[in-house]
């Protein structure tokens, strides 16, 4: 049985005047809200942001601020548990949508907070991170580790559509956010790495073992859709599994590729139930591709292709496709795993 704590209220009112002028406060009024018994209480809602609700919005916004005055052209999808403005959709992870229209280029910078980019819709854009040139095509996912470099542009004749994806709200609270400007990037006269060093699963660039510098700490940089989309396909088939997840990596290490966000490629077969166990992670799911829903909490939420909807910590998921759905989920599980609390709870 929980015990009932004292209000603040059932203090004397001198008493509690000389607490405030002495800058303190009572911890036992506000221990159930900041510990609350056996798992959190979060302030993150579900949601489903729908792009064919947020489309026209980020297309008027290229007509009404050129991407000179906007540096990065966003509209930011904002968790409806801390109201429209706020810079999260989960408690650690921000997204927005950004937009890049031909002939653009957007400025080169660099900041404290990690970037992931889901490419959603349109060809003949690019990121340059490093010096490495990183060709869009929808459903690739492309990151910007903290403290790299990295600016935009457009080769092409559509808009370009992507999702950001950030741990801002990670760094904000720790008081360490900021960004560097600088100038457009010198472009590396060659292929990403994706297509040269580390263009098969399981392969590597050989090293000497006596004098050969060792691996970059984020040697991929780019994971194009197309690979990811055959290789969910096949394990789909022949692994026997409810459901086809795979983790993206880095290709050195097999951990993670951003220190405290995670990502995994999913493929939920059309007419069956998904059930995941209740985790303590938050979550933003992208939809690639498909169509379904998602009950969450009770609550269900219906999803098409390129829209994208979140869940908070350990929510009761059920996924229920219509057609053959594929998506990307983002999550704050290696930050979970690095301060020593991710748990799993069987439904």
């Amino acid at each position: 049985m929980t015990q009932e704590l004292a209000r603040l209220e059932d203090l004397p009112e001198d008493y509690r005047a000389d607490l405030v002028s002495a800058g303190v406060a009572p911890l036992w009024p506000m221990m159930r809200n900041v510990l609350p018994h056996n798992a959190p209480a979060p302030v993150t809602r579900p949601h489903v942001w729908a792009y064919d609700a947020v489309r026209p919005l980020l297309m008027r916004a290229g007509e009404l601020t050129p991407v000179e005055k906007a540096e990065r052209r966003v509209l930011v999808l904002s968790d409806p548990g801390r109201g429209v403005g706020a810079m999260q959709a989960t408690a650690s992870i921000y997204v927005g949508l950004q937009l890049l229209l031909p002939g653009e280029t957007a400025p080169a910078h660099y900041h404290t907070p990690s970037a992931a980019r889901v490419i959603v819709e349109g060809e003949g854009a690019y990121t340059v991170v490093n010096g490495e040139k990183l060709v869009m095509e929808e459903g690739d996912l492309i990151f910007t580790p903290g403290g790299m470099w990295h600016d935009h542009g457009h080769e092409g004749q559509e808009p370009v559509v992507w999702l950001d994806a950030l741990d801002l709200p990670v760094f904000y609270v720790l008081e360490g956010s900021y960004a560097v400007e600088g100038t457009l990037q010198a472009q590396k006269n060659r292929p990403d790495a994706s297509q040269v060093e580390y263009l098969a699963a399981g392969l590597a660039p050989a090293r000497t073992r006596d004098g050969d510098a060792p691996a970059p700490r984020y040697p991929l940089m780019r994971y194009p859709w197309k690979q990811v989309r055959a290789a969910l396909d096949h394990m789909a088939i022949h692994s026997g599994r409810e459901i086809a997840e795979l983790d993206y990596v880095n290709p050195e290490t097999g951990r993670s590729v951003l220190p405290t966000l995670g990502f995994t490629a999913m493929l939920l077969p059309a007419g069956e139930a998904v059930r995941p166990p209740l985790r303590s992670i938050s979550s933003v799911f992208h939809v690639v591709e498909g169509r379904g829903a998602t009950t969450i909490n009770g609550v269900r939420h219906e999803w098409g292709p390129k829209d994208t909807f979140s869940a908070p910590v350990f929510a009761e998921i059920t996924h229920e496709a219509t057609e053959t759905a594929r998506l990307i989920r983002i999550h704050d599980a290696p930050l979970q795993e690095k301060l020593g609390y991710y748990e799993e709870r069987a439904r």
